[in-house]
């Protein structure tokens, strides 16, 4: 159980576009990913949001910023996962967090095909930087929600077995798995 004391949970929300970076749209991703985390978490939270270019040094330095300087627990991705060649976010995760937990990339893929056959073209990875948690997320929003319901379940334990800040969901909206203590 969480006490009183324990830290609140920093997470990081980056987002990387070219076009967004450049304000030639507005990003609608990174809003998303901060209200599903509004919806679903207990605990107290802050968040630091990025909007960056696409393109793997934008993105690796932008991680090792927020995990080494901003100690952020978890951060969470959105854009750059696609085949296209500005679509870097997963190598440059990689590079920044070379811990692969390739389980959550599996499971967000298979449950995104489920809504959509281009699924299959997502390169979305998870991996540990140390304490931090780093999850690439798609650019959609509807997307962005799937991905999430999907292995979100999983993120407080993982977050704990990395050492972590402890974060706690909201049961009655997303029941997260902990084994039980003996």
């Amino acid at each position: 159980m969480a006490s009183d004391t324990q830290r609140t949970a920093i997470i990081g929300i980056v987002t990387a576009s070219d076009r967004a970076s450049a304000g030639l749209y507005e990003d609608e991703s990174g809003p998303a990913i901060a209200a599903y985390l509004t919806k679903v978490l207990k605990s107290p939270f802050h968040i630091i949001r990025k909007i960056i270019p696409d393109g793997f040094e934008s993105v690796r330095d932008t991680l090792i910023e927020l995990a080494d300087k901003e100690h952020c627990d978890l951060i969470l991705t959105t854009g750059g996962t696609g085949p296209s060649p500005r679509d870097l976010t997963p190598e440059a995760t990689l590079a920044a967090a070379p811990r692969l937990l390739p389980g959550f990339g599996e499971l967000m893929r298979q449950e995104s095909l489920k809504q959509v056959p281009t699924a299959i073209l997502s390169r979305q990875i998870a991996a540990h930087r140390g304490p931090c948690l780093v999850i690439n997320l798609p650019g959609k929003p509807a997307s962005i929600e799937t991905c999430l319901n999907a292995v979100f379940p999983a993120v407080p334990y993982c977050l704990d077995l990395i050492g972590a800040a402890y974060i706690e969901t909201d049961p009655a909206v997303l029941k997260a798995f902990r084994p039980r203590q003996q």
